[in-house]
Order: C-alpha cells, then sequence, then structure tokens
C-alpha cells in the first residue's frame, strides 16, 4: 500500500509541475496509421471560435499580417485635412456627404465612439478595403479577420446584423470573395443613417464644431 500511495503522489506531482510550468498535459499522440484530428484541421470554419483547430491556434499570426489595419481608438483614423466650414455644412445636408467626406467620417468616428458603437465604423471602413481586395488569397484572409473582429458573436466587436444577413454571410465565407460582406455593410450603414447620424447633428460635438469654424470664417 505504501509503494502505491507514493507512487500516485509522485504521478501528482508531475502533472502539477507540469500546469506551473505553463503546459498542459501533451496531447496523446495517434497510433501508427492514425491521423491526428487537430493536425488535420478537420473544422477549417470555427468561426464561433468554438474549437481547436489550426485556424484558431494561428488566429493571431493570421490577423498580425493583415494587410488592412483600422487603427482603434485613434482620434484622427484617416489622414486628411481639416474640415472647412463649407464642409461642416455639408454634412448636414445628408449622411451621404458626410461619409463622403474623410474629416467627416473622423468626427462622425469619435461621437460613435462616445455612444460605444465605433464598431459600426470600423467594421464599414474595413468593408470599404476589402471590397477593393483583387488577391485571392488576400481576400480569403481578410475576410476571415473580419468576420472573426465584427460577425462572430463572441467578439467583443460584433456588429448587430439580422439573421438572413449572417446566414448568408456564413454561406459565402466557404468561399469569400469581395462581395461577401456588401449586405451587412449596407445594413450598418443604414444602421448608422438612421439611428446615429441624427443624434450627431443635435449633439454638442457637431454644433460646437460648427460654431468654431463659423467664428473663425471670414464671413462672420
Amino acid at each position: 500500500m505504501g509503494s502505491e500511495r507514493m507512487e500516485m503522489r509522485k504521478r501528482q506531482m508531475s502533472v502539477q509541475q507540469e500546469s506551473a510550468a505553463g503546459g498542459t498535459a501533451p496531447a496523446q499522440q495517434g497510433q501508427p496509421g492514425q491521423a491526428n484530428p487537430r493536425g488535420s484541421n478537420a473544422c477549417c470554419f470555427c468561426w464561433c471560435c468554438c474549437c481547436s483547430c489550426s485556424w484558431n491556434e494561428d488566429r493571431d499570426d493570421r490577423n498580425r499580417k493583415a494587410s488592412y489595419d483600422v487603427k482603434e481608438g485613434t482620434a484622427d483614423c484617416e489622414d486628411c485635412p481639416k474640415p472647412t466650414l463649407e464642409d461642416v455644412r455639408l454634412w448636414g445636408q445628408s449622411f451621404d456627404k458626410l461619409m463622403c467626406c474623410p474629416a467627416g467620417r473622423n468626427a462622425f468616428r469619435q461621437f460613435l465612439r462616445t455612444e460605444f458603437s465605433e464598431e459600426n465604423m470600423l467594421f464599414w471602413l474595413a468593408c470599404e478595403e476589402f471590397s477593393k481586395e483583387t488577391n485571392k488569397s488576400a481576400i480569403e484572409e481578410k475576410a476571415r479577420v473580419i468576420y472573426e473582429d465584427y460577425i462572430s458573436i463572441l467578439s467583443p466587436k460584433e456588429v448587430s446584423l439580422d439573421s438572413r444577413v449572417r446566414e448568408a454571410i456564413n454561406r459565402n465565407m466557404l468561399e469569400p470573395n469581395s462581395h461577401t460582406f456588401d449586405d451587412a455593410q449596407l445594413q450598418i450603414y443604414t444602421l448608422m443613417q438612421r439611428d446615429s447620424y441624427p443624434r450627431y447633428m443635435n449633439s454638442p460635438a457637431y454644433k460646437n464644431l460648427l460654431n468654431t469654424l463659423s467664428e473663425q470664417s471670414p464671413e462672420s
């Protein structure tokens, strides 16, 4: 009995040492002639990140390699000159005119950040860049990054899409192309136009900017 207890104790200590070293117990190797289920990447489209396939294991590397990078948490996400009084007045005429102006998108994005909905602009910008891509391998890579960042239900930046659009994206992700997110981008654009844009027009941020530029204008 004593020798058996000692053997069990040694095994427990061995497991604890392996855990303390930051690693988990190594996965059991398959028998000769048997395929390794993890190595085979049987689950190549784990959009909900629910299993341990090679896509999830290499996700961080792929995210770092994505050629487009929408900067988060910065005041100016796009390089552009400061808006003029005429620019800001045009923003008030329509949402389309605001979104066509880089300075307008920057100002609107700052407002969205205060409403904790900046991900809508980030997603729209990512889709704009994605739609210009022509290289097939780059399209597949960027489509997966966009999906993980903005479509996955586990993402902290998930955008609000209806079930029809989500199902269409899930089907399109089997063979992604430059139009994979077109419907989703339009839906988010419409959401910002109907929901956030009117509040921005009535916000102190927009009114203060308009008043400041009006005071600086030679016309005033």
